[in-house]
């Protein structure tokens, strides 16, 4: 491979999860960015709820090659996802309450003057969500990894700013996850980065990931920043008290597979193993042996906890560690970005199907998250309704009540029967139209679509386990019926649409 940026794309597995068209695309979006002199290297990866699709490679990581899978980067705020993870874990085990005052780990906080005689302490919940009331400090964070506790603590006893009250608004905060690293290595009591290795990134099979450039992983690369017309190579800083923030040396290989554990959390299959050794394979289901985090706290790091004003046209907040989005097509998405000074990086995913992007380039600003969020809504966008890949579609994740209303309802529209009608649909259907006026209008769609209401559906879709529709072809149109559950344990139906289209229309877009 060489630096002049052929790519480097390829099946991980020979599954043929992604359709090959769009994994040319995706490479394209990031090839193209070599080409347009962005950064030196860029790098990617495709993965799914089974793990790790294809990546691909472009430019020169330094050594006249283009990176793969396995070259290493400094992946920067990313670690923030690791850092939440290894307090969750402390959570779990009774050492840490969430609702705690950071005073009760770092002394010298009570040496901080709050901005208001009735300002709290912020607490450990504060400082997961971004709440706790400092200014957001990207530059000089990114300079403040390697200091000690102790200078740190020098830092707090000169006193802070403050843009708000501690836990009214959300800002972004470095300082916030540098203070949460203290908590983790006094509660664990083997300080932030021993616990973070043992207890999180051990268990899950992250050989190639570490707060130190690893010496026997893959190639590692230098980050750099633009000058005089080319590239100038800059230091790697070393671990110390701000590592929580972003201190993370990573792959695509490790990094897909750390976003396919965490969204194993939401899929029902998520109790199987994956493949020992730290590999991915179509029955991995984002699950690794004795989980260090349980499916409740990885869920709970990807659910909006704190509102973020002015990030887009999407709906977005803060989880822990994790950004999370409401995409309009497959629902929540899952994320964050990393900055540092010569590097780039970003990882995202549906938490709904798994499907994710990670990318990683080697520039300082180089804004990487640019490129893979439209890589991953390139994905989204082309494959079937929210953003499901072929074997793991919403329809496989319906509830077996819902099923069972589908052919009671399909029953139902072949051959009326109030009978049957008493017991498929809940009290409300009757009252929001009468039952003669429904039994008169579903049959008048079945007549003009020409449809036999028992035919194989030719399409489905599902927006929920309660929820499901379908399409039927007809001999002059599509009928196209969907049905919505109460939240009965009986399983009944709330909500019945039938309705004829066009078979050139889907309605389901």
């Amino acid at each position: 491979m060489t630096a002049t940026g052929t790519t480097a794309a390829h099946s991980a597995d020979g599954s043929g999860r992604v359709p090959a068209e769009l994994l040319v695309a995706v490479d394209t979006v990031f090839r193209d960015r070599v080409a347009a002199g962005v950064a030196p290297s860029s790098v990617w990866g495709v993965f799914d709820a089974a793990g790790l699709v294809a990546s691909g490679g472009h430019g020169d990581r330094g050594d006249g090659r283009a990176p793969d899978a396995d070259t290493v980067y400094r992946i920067a705020s990313c670690t923030k996802s690791v850092t939440a993870a290894a307090l969750m874990l402390l959570v779990e085990r009774g050492l840490v309450d969430l609702e705690a005052p950071i005073t009760d780990f770092v002394p010298a906080f009570h040496e901080v003057r709050l901005p208001t005689a009735d300002s709290p302490a912020p607490t450990l919940r504060m400082l997961l969500t971004m709440s706790a009331g400092f200014p957001t400090d990207d530059p000089w964070a990114d300079r403040q990894e390697s200091i000690t506790d102790e200078a740190l603590d020098d830092v707090l006893r000169g006193g802070l700013l403050f843009d708000a009250t501690p836990g009214t608004r959300y800002a972004y905060s470095n300082l916030g996850y540098a203070l949460l690293g203290r908590v983790v290595g006094r509660a664990s009591g083997v300080g932030f980065r021993e616990f973070a290795t043992s207890a999180v990134l051990d268990p899950v099979g992250m050989p190639s990931t570490s707060f130190t450039a690893p010496g026997d992983a893959g190639y590692v690369v230098r980050g750099v920043r633009p000058h005089d017309g080319g590239w100038e190579q800059l230091p790697l800083s070393g671990p110390g008290a701000f590592s929580s923030i972003g201190g993370l040396f990573s792959t695509v290989t490790d990094l897909a597979r750390w976003a396919t554990h965490l969204s194993g959390a939401f899929r029902p299959d998520a109790s199987g193993s994956a493949m020992p050794g730290g590999g991915t394979g179509p029955r991995a289901a984002g699950t690794v042996p004795n989980s260090p985090v349980t499916r409740a706290h990885r869920r709970l790091m990807q659910q909006a906890q704190r509102s973020i004003p002015g990030r887009g046209p999407r709906p977005t907040g803060y989880g822990f560690g994790l950004v999370v989005e409401e995409h309009p097509v497959v629902g929540p998405v899952a994320s964050h970005s990393g900055g540092y000074p010569g590097f780039s990086a970003h990882m995202r995913w549906s938490t709904t199907s798994g499907l994710g992007v990670v990318a990683f380039e080697n520039a300082t600003a180089a804004r990487v998250p640019v490129a893979a969020t439209a890589a991953h809504d390139l994905l989204l966008e082309r494959l079937p309704r929210h953003g499901e890949l072929p074997g793991a579609a919403a329809t496989d994740r319906v509830l077996p009540e819902t099923r069972a209303a589908q052919g009671a309802v399909t029953r139902l529209l072949s051959a009326w029967r109030d009978d049957l009608a008493d017991a498929t649909f809940a009290p409300n259907v009757d009252l929001d139209v009468p039952r003669d006026r429904r039994r008169a209008a579903l049959g008048a769609a079945i007549t003009t679509a020409g449809a036999t209401p028992t035919d194989r559906p030719t399409t489905e879709w599902s927006d929920a386990p309660t929820h499901l529709g379908w399409r039927i072809h007809g001999t002059a149109a599509d009928l196209l019926v969907e049905l919505r559950l109460a939240p009965l344990a009986a399983g009944l139906v709330q909500t019945l649409i039938v309705r004829v289209e066009s078979p050139e229309t889907d309605a389901r877009r």
